[in-house]
């Protein structure tokens, strides 16, 4: 009988210590440039996963830009949540590293969001671009600093 009182009394503490464990630390931080700053919230993670970053990009709504030309992350995964309210010009958000290929592409949306996962992205300076028709090369485009 004391045994199984011991086991579960042992059981529960494990179950507490599991629960208690795992959390990280979060700090905001701003992008700067263009038209006014792009919050990034960063996550240390507690597993050793890595950082995570999760950035916040818009297009604008009246012609072919996005909100900013200046975005900064942490190293590990990289998050870009894409807003683009202009319900007649289709727009997305692409990563890639300079004379690389891409590192990933959104969805090309019109009057709606959707978000870019990019993992293990390691630090140094990506360019991120819309590739809709000519709009990188009508200026529509970005440095992401991974730090």
């Amino acid at each position: 009988m004391i045994k199984l009182v011991t086991f579960g009394l042992a059981a529960v503490a494990s179950l507490a210590l599991v629960a208690c464990g795992g959390g990280g630390d979060t700090t905001t931080a701003t992008s700067e440039a263009g038209g006014g700053a792009a919050p990034t919230t960063t996550s240390g993670g507690g597993g050793g996963g890595g950082a995570s970053s999760t950035i916040k990009l818009a297009a604008d709504s009246s012609q072919i830009a996005y909100d900013t030309d200046s975005l900064t992350a942490k190293a590990g995964t990289v998050t870009i949540d894409f807003d683009n309210p202009n319900d007649a010009l289709p727009h997305n958000v692409c990563v890639e590293a300079e004379g690389e290929d891409e590192l990933g592409c959104s969805q090309t949306v019109t009057g709606s969001s959707t978000s870019l996962d990019l993992k293990n992205v390691k630090a140094g300076s990506y360019t991120f671009f819309c590739s809709v028709d000519d709009h990188e090369a009508a200026g529509m485009k970005g440095t992401l600093t991974v730090q």
